[in-house]
């Protein structure tokens, strides 16, 4: 029960690692003019909890979209990580980050077009894979870890 318990810290710290690297990305979206924030605002009114708090449902929304980073995606990597290509955990995040990318992409998407399209589209995959190839990274740091005697 330890074990299973153990896993599942191992699995959101690395959605935590791999949200964080995922918001460096979206950030720099923004500063190009190719993410807005507000998207998260609008994610918190979809899934119905705006209301909360309605002066931060940009916080809210993006407390949402960092549970389900921590929780939802690491879960679901960890059952189809292994059919995944590559050798390698972190190699294996690519093509899920992509997966992943394919919902978010017209999920947050607000009327870009033009060059913000064509940045919003390239940034975001970037962002995804970034998430991929970090929530990877720590799953292969700790599956290679040894046993300790203790």
């Amino acid at each position: 029960m330890i074990g299973i318990a153990l896993d599942g810290v191992i699995g959101a710290l690395g959605g935590l690692v791999g949200t964080a690297a995922m918001t460096v990305g979206l950030l720099v979206a923004q500063s190009l003019g190719a993410f807005d924030m507000v998207s998260f605002a609008d994610f918190a009114e979809l899934v119905g909890i705006a209301g909360l708090f309605p002066a931060n449902a940009v916080a809210v929304g993006y407390l949402v979209f960092l549970g389900g980073g921590m929780v939802i995606w690491p879960l679901l990597f960890a059952a189809a990580g292994l059919y995944l290509p590559g050798e390698t955990y972190a190699k294996r995040g690519l093509p899920y980050g992509f997966v992943l990318w394919t919902g978010f992409a017209p999920a947050f998407y607000l009327d870009y077009s033009g060059f913000s399209l064509v940045l919003y589209l390239v940034l975001t995959l970037i962002a995804h894979f970034s998430y991929g190839f970090s929530l990877g990274a720590v799953f292969d740091y700790f599956t290679d870890r040894p046993d300790t005697l203790v």
